[in-house]
């Protein structure tokens, strides 16, 4: 029997497992894998924080093949006593009761605030709050809408699967163009960092605030009480942040001959 304490719990987000845009899907998600195993011991928490699929949709008796390393290490996380939690983000919103039934895994599709070991936290995927143009906020609710995905599950997963990996293709494409992706736009220009500074003037008891969405590496102060993490990837920087009720900060995984 292990006897290390569950004391940690770990964040990470937009692994973007299936992407037509990775080289080596495989690799990234072995990588991944082995990141999992790594924190099995002390992962008192795991909290997932979106897009960790590039396209997920579940139908009644259908889900997307392949991710049976990633699903089968939540499993056996979930096994050995690790809570745990994910999102859905604007890539894999339609996550229903399959993840829950065989993982054990708690859903969230709104932001949550939550008491971590002593501090108050505030989670999201980060697209919730993310309202720069009216065609993404109306994508959004077409998404989430129940009645569109209904209508949506009525056609044969042969042609949405195709349609969405591409359109998720050609979105990445683009925004890598616009170095949406993987550029810090600075403090002043990023939405999540202003999102979090007027949520904290009307709800000061944030401690931190943690995001995904934006693919950067970011641990910023707001006040002398407050900072704002966003968490990186599992597509270019492979990140994730831990907190022991002490200190949080944001790691990379190193590993090679994966």
């Amino acid at each position: 029997m292990n006897s290390i304490p569950r004391t940690k719990i770990y964040f990470a987000s937009d692994a973007h497992l299936g992407s037509r845009y990775l080289e080596a899907p495989l690799v990234t998600e072995k990588k991944l894998v082995a990141w999992l195993d790594s924190i099995k011991y002390d992962a008192k928490e795991l909290w997932l924080l979106g897009d960790m699929f590039d396209y997920w949709y579940e139908y009644k008796y259908v889900v997307p093949k392949g991710h049976v390393r990633f699903l089968g290490k939540l499993a056996e996380l979930s096994d050995v006593g690790v809570e745990i939690h994910m999102f859905t983000g604007n890539h894999d919103i339609w996550m229903f009761d399959y993840l829950p039934q065989e993982i054990g895994a708690i859903i969230h599709r709104e932001p949550q605030v939550v008491d971590l070991l002593g501090k108050r936290f505030f989670l999201a995927h980060g697209d919730e709050v993310d309202h720069r143009s009216w065609s993404f906020t109306l994508i959004q609710k077409i998404f989430r809408n129940r009645i569109c995905q209904m209508l949506y599950s009525s056609i044969h997963p042969r042609w949405t699967f195709g349609f969405a990996l591409r359109w998720s293709l050609s979105s990445r494409k683009k925004g890598l163009k616009q170095q949406e992706y993987n550029e810090y736009q600075g403090e002043q220009s990023e939405y999540l960092i202003d999102f979090a500074k007027r949520y904290l003037k009307q709800h000061p008891d944030i401690n931190f605030f943690i995001f995904g969405h934006r693919h950067v590496m970011l641990d910023l102060m707001l006040s002398r009480s407050s900072r704002v993490l966003i968490a990186g990837d599992w597509m270019k920087h492979f990140s994730y942040i831990v907190w022991d009720g002490t200190d949080l900060f944001i790691e990379q995984f190193e590993m090679e001959n994966v």
